[in-house]
């Protein structure tokens, strides 16, 4: 088992080029953390791993690469891998009903840990900076989520959202079926 800390080694200098985000240097920036945390870099990974900025242009700090294992509507199940870089958040988001059930998700830490942000609860004190190119919050309230940990949405349709620490992390999801179409962030602009 490795004991050296994973570190930061990628700045937005890396991953935008004349303002346009360059995804395939992103991918190399996760497939870099992987190659610390031991995590195989598969073939079905290669074909359908993403990355997204969310289109806010600081993927530095607010962003996130993933997977979908599974994304069936008609059996109504999804597993994913999150994949986020040191210090790195998902924009802040809620899972609303539409013609399928609101999202309802749990989440395990494999590498690495990350604040898990809710709307419910009371604020966490001294909670971690928020990123400027994010902006306010409503999710006042975080925990910190290490390796093993399993927490779960705390009520449906509230928002939400991850913030790695500082040696990134690689996180389980599993939920109901995700369409995009119920997907609502509170930064006005943010988009997948």
């Amino acid at each position: 088992m490795k004991t050296k800390t994973y570190l930061k080694k990628y700045t937005n200098a890396d991953f935008y080029k004349n303002g346009e985000f360059q995804q395939a240097v992103a991918i190399e920036a996760m497939k870099d953390m992987f190659a610390h945390y031991d995590v195989p870099f598969t073939r079905f990974m290669a074909e359908n791993m993403w990355v997204t900025d969310f289109g806010l242009g600081d993927f530095e700090h607010v962003g996130m690469g993933g997977i979908f294992w599974i994304n069936d509507a008609e059996y109504g199940y999804f597993a994913h891998a999150i994949y986020l870089l040191p210090g790195q958040m998902i924009p802040e988001h809620a899972h609303v009903r539409t013609d399928f059930p609101a999202k309802h998700e749990s989440w395990m830490v494999e590498k690495g840990w990350v604040y898990n942000f809710s709307e419910v609860g009371e604020d966490t004190p001294d909670a971690p900076a928020i990123p400027a190119t994010h902006g306010p919050v409503k999710s006042r309230n975080c925990v910190k989520q290490e390796v093993g940990d399993i927490l779960r949405l705390k009520e449906m349709e509230t928002f939400h959202f991850m913030m790695a620490g500082p040696e990134g992390a690689v996180v389980c999801e599993w939920a109901n079926y995700h369409d995009n179409a119920g997907l609502r962030f509170t930064h006005p602009t943010a988009t997948l």
